[in-house]
């Protein structure tokens, strides 16, 4: 009886998570940037390329971080879905101040944080961030994410983006390029 309830919840479970990148096991152990600087970060960030998120399926799709004054972060993620700019806004906060590029964010007062971690960036031009859940320790469900400070990033910052992830046993097989073109 229980082993049935568990793939039963598992079936229900891979229902909601088609439009996810969804892997057998737990997450993968990925270091993070050292030495992140917040302040560098902060700003609007541009999505280039990503795993499927059943959350964004517009385009135009960006990210503005601003730094509130209790100390947490605000984000703001707009996209552009059939013509209607959709806005969403949410709160970042540094969950262990000995790994700043661990951060963990929320949209909703009802849900917890969810990993979003700093892999890599410049500041200047381009950020590679990763977030993983693990469901049971039987099955995970990852995001990734190449984001550039300008709508379009030169293929060889992409190219060392999607490097970076698959040396860390990232799975960027389903990747999909953002549009960014026509973008207000």
């Amino acid at each position: 009886m229980m082993k049935t309830a568990i793939v039963l919840a598992l079936a229900l479970m891979l229902t909601t998570v088609s439009s996810q990148t969804f892997h057998w096991g737990s997450c993968p152990i990925v270091p993070v940037q050292l030495d992140f600087q917040l302040a560098g970060y902060l700003g609007t960030w541009y999505e280039i390329a990503k795993l499927p998120a059943a959350f964004e399926r517009g385009k135009c799709i960006e990210a503005q971080y601003s730094l509130r004054s209790d100390g947490t972060i605000k984000v703001l993620n707009s996209q552009t879905v059939k013509g209607k700019v959709k806005s969403i806004e949410g709160t970042a906060v540094v969950q262990n101040l000995l790994v700043p590029a661990k951060l963990g964010v929320s949209f909703s007062y009802f849900t917890p944080y969810s990993p979003y971690w700093i892999l890599y960036t410049d500041y200047k031009n381009v950020a590679v961030v990763y977030s993983c859940t693990e469901f049971l320790r039987m099955f995970h469900i990852d995001y990734a994410w190449i984001l550039s400070r300008t709508r379009v990033l030169p293929t060889s910052f992409i190219a060392i983006a999607q490097e970076l992830l698959t040396g860390f046993s990232i799975d960027i097989s389903r990747i999909t390029f953002t549009d960014q073109l026509g973008c207000v």
